[in-house]
């Protein structure tokens, strides 16, 4: 599967944006999803994931009020509502799929994840 961000851009702080992730190639519906974030000189870190439903949904705790993950089967995309943005929100932010079975556990490491977007840059001004 072949990913693509898009929706980052230069907002200030206590805006709302949403990235999007657009998918093709695969069977999408077979697909946990996840976004990450980096800084330069930092470890990718998580940010959310969706399991292949959508049923089951899990946050990094910084984010968990405020960002909201979901996926669009028939559309083959998923996304990350991001509201009450806040100048440590600013990162690179990449989209990531994996292949599971229906009840597998939703992983939060990047090293789980094989299919890899080329990320959206976000950028929160105080």
């Amino acid at each position: 599967v072949q990913l693509q961000a898009s929706g980052g851009g230069l907002v200030q702080a206590g805006d709302s944006l949403r990235l999007s992730c657009a998918a093709s190639g695969g069977t999408f519906s077979r697909y946990a999803l996840a976004w990450f974030r980096q800084v330069p000189g930092n470890e990718r870190e998580f940010v959310a994931t969706i399991s292949r439903n959508g049923k089951a949904r899990n946050y990094e705790d910084s984010v968990k009020d405020r960002f909201t993950i979901s996926r669009d089967n028939d559309k083959k995309t998923f996304y990350l509502q991001m509201n009450s943005l806040k100048p440590e929100d600013t990162a690179h932010y990449y989209c990531a799929a994996r292949q599971t079975i229906l009840t597998a556990p939703q992983s939060t490491e990047p090293h789980d994840y094989p299919y890899w977007g080329q990320g959206t840059q976000v950028t929160v001004s105080s």
